[in-house]
């Protein structure tokens, strides 16, 4: 039987204030204004909305057009994960970059500044930082997004980029709460699994989550995982001991607990999306993230309805759902507030500097060259040369729009460079690297080499037959150092790229550190 859901009931309307869907489109469609006038409070943003940050200003005015206090999110790391310079790489290095400078002033100030653009465009929320620590080397998502191994570094940097960022009136949300660095899968595909005990979890793992609560972290995402020393049965986006437990009770978290996306397939192969959402709030989550891939009314009704449905049988609590889209429409009255105290929409001087940084928008070109490892020296490359990018299948958060490399870079500053791409389906990619190159000199171009036998042993072949190649490694250096320069930039965004190719071209260690 089919129970009738009337749009304009409190227990309606708080079912979809929870949600923070997405939607195709680069303008609002009519479906998504009809259900911000019957009481949905968020929308997310992602690649596939945003043109220009002219576009994106227009888009969430239309938005707002229907409700002043919409909460818009978005998914913008900055460094590998990046939406509003999706087609472009980021201007921000991203976190492991950013820890391996270790300068806390310097991560606030590129916060600070990528808030300042978010704030100008509109956006209210950002799905960052990434406090996960990255303890296993071989983990498939994480990486590069996180500011490292050592927990007291994540801890620091996590803060600071929470800082950084609130000042310019955008709510942070700390994730992969409660940590995803130890995992070895990605939970877009299957249920990653994290089997270490109780006293690691807290020596390691909760660290960085403790100092984002002392900063002041308006919202917290959390992981599809399973950590059996804290519940052997539930992962974490539908467990009440880790939610409510846990992160309310135990660390005293009082903000906006958020979801991953529900659509991914830890949750949506296990339970579900509909079941998934119902037990996500349930557990003590605030709101769903519905991301990529399910960006239709008809899922944001069926998410809606199965709220209800659960309220109306007992299975959830309508105190729970209510307590929930409180919590919601609360972060919304901060960001409002934010933006009304001067720290959103223009609030950075004439110069583009961002309010007490005294650093303008160029901070994160500044934070890259300060991010970049040299090992070995060179001769500067004056002439073409040519660039082989080794490349493997991009993660779901990264994805496979963004550009990344040193290729373009080079080229504007040596015109005439070429490049070709190889993956492990290639046939004996070392020497078909060779054959394309013939006599120009080689720069090689790896991500994440640790991770990749085949990469590895290409790389080996051409630096015995070419001794004079140029190695830049633009994932996590974890691999010993091969090539007579080997570049370590620390992430792959286009300002990561630009660094690197600066000291391709100078032979020397490129822009004083």
């Amino acid at each position: 039987m089919t129970t009738l859901i009337s749009a304009t009931d409190t227990v309606t309307r708080d079912a979809l204030a929870v949600l923070q869907p997405g939607f195709t489109g680069t303008t609002a469609p009519d479906w998504v204004l009809r259900r911000v006038d019957e009481g949905l409070a968020s929308v997310a943003l992602f690649g596939r909305n945003i043109r220009t940050p002219e576009q994106v200003t227009a888009l969430t005015a239309q938005l707002r057009a229907e409700r002043d206090d919409l909460l818009v999110a978005i998914d913008e790391e900055g460094g590998d994960v990046t939406r509003l310079e999706v087609r472009t790489g980021s201007s921000f290095p991203g976190n492991l970059a950013l820890g391996h400078v270790d300068d806390l002033a310097l991560t606030r100030a590129v916060a600070q500044e990528l808030g300042r653009r978010l704030a100008e465009c509109g956006v209210n929320l950002n799905w960052a930082p990434s406090a996960d620590v990255n303890s296993n080397p071989g983990n498939p998502i994480i990486g590069v997004r996180s500011f490292g191994a050592d927990t007291a570094l994540v801890a620091r940097h996590t803060a600071a980029y929470i800082e950084g960022l609130q000042a310019a009136g955008v709510a942070a949300c700390t994730k992969h709460f409660p940590g995803h660095g130890d995992t070895a899968i990605d939970s877009h595909h299957a249920m990653p699994r994290i089997d270490v005990d109780l006293e690691t979890l807290h020596a390691r793992e909760l660290v960085p989550f403790r100092a984002a609560i002392a900063a002041g972290s308006k919202c917290v995402m959390s992981a599809h995982i399973l950590l059996p020393a804290l519940d052997p049965d539930r992962p974490a986006t539908v467990s009440p001991r880790i939610l409510t437990g846990l992160l309310r009770q135990e660390l005293g978290y009082d903000g906006l607990i958020v979801t991953d996306a529900v659509e991914m397939q830890a949750i949506a192969a296990t339970y579900g999306i509909e079941q998934g959402s119902v037990l996500a709030i349930a557990a003590g989550a605030d709101a769903l993230c519905v991301g990529g891939g399910l960006e239709d009314d008809g899922t944001v009704l069926r998410l809606r309805d199965a709220l209800v449905r659960a309220v109306r049988s007992g299975e959830l609590p309508e105190e729970r759902l209510a307590d929930a889209a409180a919590r919601v429409r609360a972060l919304a009255s901060w960001t409002q507030g934010a933006k009304a105290a001067g720290s959103g929409p223009g609030a950075a001087t004439q110069e583009g500097t961002a309010p007490g940084t005294g650093i303008g928008s160029g901070i994160g070109l500044v934070a890259a060259r300060r991010a970049v490892l040299v090992t070995g020296s060179a001769a500067p490359l004056t002439e073409p040369g040519y660039v082989a990018a080794f490349t493997s299948a991009s993660n779901i958060a990264v994805g496979d729009e963004t550009p990344w490399g040193v290729a373009a870079e080079l080229g504007r500053l040596l015109p005439g460079t070429e490049t070709d791409t190889y993956s492990s389906e290639t046939e004996a990619p070392a020497a078909a690297v060779l054959r394309a190159a013939g006599e120009r000199r080689l720069v090689v171009v790896v991500r994440d080499v640790h991770r990749h036998a085949w990469m590895g042993e290409a790389l080996d072949a051409l630096v015995a037959e070419r001794p004079d190649t140029v190695v830049v490694e633009m994932g996590v250096p974890q691999a010993a150092p091969r090539g007579a320069l080997h570049i370590a930039t620390h992430g792959a965004a286009r300002v990561c790229g630009l660094a690197a190719a600066e000291i391709v071209v100078s032979g020397t260690e490129g822009p004083a550190v």
